[in-house]
């Protein structure tokens, strides 16, 4: 490896470390890029693509020569290949009883880094933790999801305090994504409708070892409406979700089935990908004659959901016209009139008044059910138990799995180093072994707060430059914008809570006492400051209210620079949050 290694130029190194998210989730990595151009950095949010694309090869050689970045290349490019071709992972030891082929992880979303926001919220990071804690474990997984050319909203928020959404483009060509082809031209799948076929080529993404596949319908051999199907997260009208979710489920499979790849497993996050299922027991029937519901066990056998949503409002439903509509052809290959297709997203298949829940079909589909945490367990058994009537709600068969982190994405370089002087080595890979943390209790308090105080003024000098920067683009006075790059207190207890602003998730909880609060906040002795980030999507009139209330009371005197709403939430942000804040916030019933 060495003679090949030397044969590579700085740029190619770098090129090939920035289309591979692996160098995300490596600080040093990571700061080699920053390093090169801190202004470019920040100003491509991060893009390692976009950054290199600034620098000429014979430029980036002289920069990398002028910030003594030489050596660390070499050896972070070194690094990523021995990651790459080791053998020797958790997964090539626990993991030979999933069998031959790999798990397929559908999900409609995924939130692996803040220059690629096809995210909206934890649905996406979880997903996104997923494939990078897959990747360090070395497990057999591959992702499929859909890639929006818009990604999701853009939010700015308007001297009023009103949520507004913008949809800049993201182009493939600043983006490490790769379209799949058979020689020279793209691979395409297709998914028939009764209004005609979709089309869409396969977009390839590597996560450390991991492979990610995204379907995009802007190709010429589809329709305008079509070829915007794959526009927007979560946008459009019911016609366009069922499509979306339609193209998901079905055309993932065939995707995978075009690139030669026979998952084991589907594991489906959350109801969007809840037809992937229909599409493998219909190659079921075909190949091996089998009838519909010997092909549903079997199928239902290889398959895994996971839960997110614990309000029932926020479950995909259809109605039939739309049902028969998209999934005509593939009830017709099935074998199931309107009256059997509909009934297998129905809690009460007889009852002809009930719409179609993509919830109700994903639990019908699959061997194991599970929500996201113990509560949203006993939540999501008691909202589904009429699937199972004959059952008491505690034996509902939907378990939870509490939501877990990729632990190099979010914990802050610097106290990374604070643990790997006192843990085992590589404990980041072994963090549910009790024995690993024996040796946490010789870093002394006051190291921990000294780090922790660190990057808590960090996040303090960031959220200073973020709410100026949003002052300025209202047309705030200068004066205002001053007063934000001075406010908050290091010295003062720092609340953050960043989260979707569904009403369900209660983000306006603490303004039921706004006399207590002003106490909490104004304590001479135990002062109290609020961070706030968080976008509500834009058809949730209720969510924006809840926002602009966050806003309004910011701007409030009694309140001023001890509350903050922080615009246009991604991961970056997240970052700095989670690493900075004394206290998360969270408001479950």
């Amino acid at each position: 490896m060495a003679e090949k290694l030397q044969q590579l130029t700085i740029h190619d190194k770098l090129l090939r470390l920035a289309s591979n998210l692996w160098w995300s989730w490596d600080p040093d990595v990571t700061d080699i890029f920053r390093s090169l151009d801190p202004e470019v950095w920040d100003r491509t949010n991060h893009n390692p693509i976009e950054l290199l694309r600034e620098y000429p090869a014979d430029r980036l050689e002289t920069r990398a020569r002028e910030a003594v970045l030489h050596s660390r290349i070499h050896w972070g490019y070194r690094r990523f290949r021995e990651y790459l071709e080791s053998s020797t992972t958790w997964g090539s030891t626990h993991a030979a009883i999933l069998g031959p082929g790999p798990v397929a992880y559908f999900s409609a979303e995924f939130g692996l880094h803040e220059s690629l926001p096809i995210y909206s919220g934890g649905l996406g990071v979880l997903a996104g933790d997923h494939l990078k804690s897959a990747s360090d474990l070395g497990l057999p997984v591959v992702g499929v999801g859909l890639f929006y050319a818009e990604g999701y909203f853009s939010q700015s928020i308007d001297a009023e305090g009103w949520q507004r959404e913008s949809y800049p483009p993201l182009p493939l060509q600043s983006l490490p994504l790769q379209v799949v082809c058979d020689g020279d031209e793209p691979i395409l799948i297709q998914v028939e409708t009764r209004t005609g076929a979709i089309h869409a080529r396969i977009l390839h993404l590597a996560v450390g070892r991991i492979d990610l596949y995204l379907l995009d319908t802007n190709i010429p051999q589809n329709k305008d409406e079509d070829r915007l199907l794959t526009g927007r997260l979560y946008g459009g009208d019911q016609r366009t979700r069922i499509r979306q979710e339609l193209l998901l489920g079905v055309g993932g499979v065939r995707a995978l089935n075009a690139l030669g790849i026979l998952p084991n497993v589907i594991h489906m996050n959350e109801g969007h990908s809840a037809f992937a299922p229909l599409e493998v027991i219909r190659q079921r029937m075909q190949s091996d004659a089998l009838g519909f519901e010997r092909a549903l066990r079997d199928t239902a056998a290889r398959c895994v959901f996971t839960t997110h949503t614990p309000v029932p409002a926020g479950h995909d439903r259809f109605d039939q016209g739309l049902i028969d509509e998209n999934l005509g052809p593939l009830a017709d290959a099935l074998g199931l009139n309107t009256h059997g297709i509909m009934g297998l997203g129905r809690v009460d298949p007889q009852n002809g008044g009930e719409s179609f829940c993509m919830t109700v079909l994903a639990l019908k589909m699959c061997r194991i059910a599970n929500g996201v945490s113990n509560l949203h367990g006993v939540v999501s058994r008691e909202m589904w138990a009429g699937l199972w009537p004959w059952r008491s709600v505690e034996e509902i068969p939907i378990g939870h799995i509490t939501n877990g982190v990729h632990v190099p994405t979010w914990l802050a370089a610097q106290m990374r180093v604070v643990y790997d002087r006192v843990l085992p080595e590589r404990w980041y890979m072994r963090t549910g072994e009790p024995q690993v943390w024996n040796s946490f209790e010789s870093i002394t308090p006051g190291e921990l707060w000294e780090v922790h105080f660190a990057l808590k003024n960090r996040l303090i000098a960031y959220a200073r430059r973020q709410a100026a920067d949003q002052a300025r683009g209202r047309g705030e006075d200068e004066s205002v914008v001053a007063a934000m790059e001075n406010m908050f207190d290091p010295k003062a207890l720092t609340i953050g809570f960043a989260r979707r602003f569904a009403p369900y998730k209660r983000a306006e909880l603490i303004l039921k006492d706004l006399n207590f609060l002003e106490k909490l906040i104004n304590d001479i002795d135990r002062p109290v400051q609020f961070i706030f980030a968080g976008k509500a999507h834009p058809a949730d009139e209720r969510g924006k209210q809840i926002l602009q209330q966050i806003f309004q009371l910011a701007r409030q005197p009694q309140f001023r620079g001890r509350v903050l709403i922080l615009e246009n939430y991604n991961i970056d942000m997240g970052r700095h949050l989670v690493q900075g804040v004394d206290v998360w916030l969270n408001n479950p019933r």
